[in-house]
Formats: C-alpha cells, sequence, structure tokens
C-alpha cells in the first residue's frame, strides 16, 4: 500500500502514544480542536483526524497518487481494528493490539500488500 496507509498508521500511532498535541513542524503541520486533529506535510499530502469516544475517523489526501482515503479506527481495550478504502477502489483491513509500550500491529490490503510490524516508544518501527 502506499502512503495513505503508512500516514494513517502513523498518526494513529501518535495518538496512541500520547503524542498528538506536541507539532513537529519538519515533519508535518497540524491544527487541534477537541476532537480533531488536521495536519498538512511539506509534500501536500494532508489528513484528518476525529475522535467520537473510542472510534477515530481518518480522512486524508494523497499527493502523489492523487487520491482521498478514509479510515475507521474501532478500539477495544488494548486492540483496535481497522478498516478503509481509497478513491481508487483500494481497500484494507488490519488491528494493532498494545503490549505495554509496544504495539504488534498487521495489515493487509485488496492492492496486495500486507505486513506485520513492531513499534515501541524506544526504538520507533
Amino acid at each position: 500500500m502506499k502512503n495513505a496507509l503508512k500516514c494513517s498508521l502513523l498518526s494513529l500511532g501518535l495518538l496512541i502514544a500520547g503524542n498528538a498535541s506536541a507539532q513537529l513542524p519538519t515533519l508535518a503541520s497540524c491544527t487541534r480542536s477537541a476532537n480533531l486533529l488536521a495536519c498538512i506535510d511539506a509534500e501536500g499530502n494532508a489528513y484528518s483526524v476525529n475522535t467520537v469516544g473510542n472510534t477515530l475517523y481518518l480522512r486524508g489526501f494523497e499527493k502523489i497518487g492523487q487520491r482521498y482515503w478514509a479510515q475507521t479506527n474501532s478500539r477495544f481495550g488494548q486492540l483496535t481494528f481497522f478498516t478503509g478504502v481509497a478513491s481508487d477502489g483500494e481497500a484494507w483491513v488490519g488491528y494493532t493490539r498494545r503490549v505495554g509500550w509496544t504495539t504488534i500491529n498487521r495489515f493487509s490490503s485488496s492492492g496486495g500488500s500486507s505486513a506485520k510490524f513492531t513499534c515501541s516508544r524506544i526504538v520507533g518501527c
């Protein structure tokens, strides 16, 4: 999968890690309200994250692929399931499981991509 899933997983990781309120100008320029985080990066990619209870709604635009995408994340304790779709018809599903300071992530997409990777607050992904 292209940058859409990477952006959505990274934004989810930032929210899980509790760092969404910190702005990193070299990565993206963000605006935040009580429930909404909206960002645009130096390459022109844009995304927003809206929180409603235990559900996150992500929407974005991928500059290189010129496509829009949307993803919904539903959290149940330490487990988060996500599904997404892009304007070119690609769809994806996956989950993130939090174990202490580590997240175990797995996804697959209709475009043929799939992966399992682990991220840590200390080491990264």
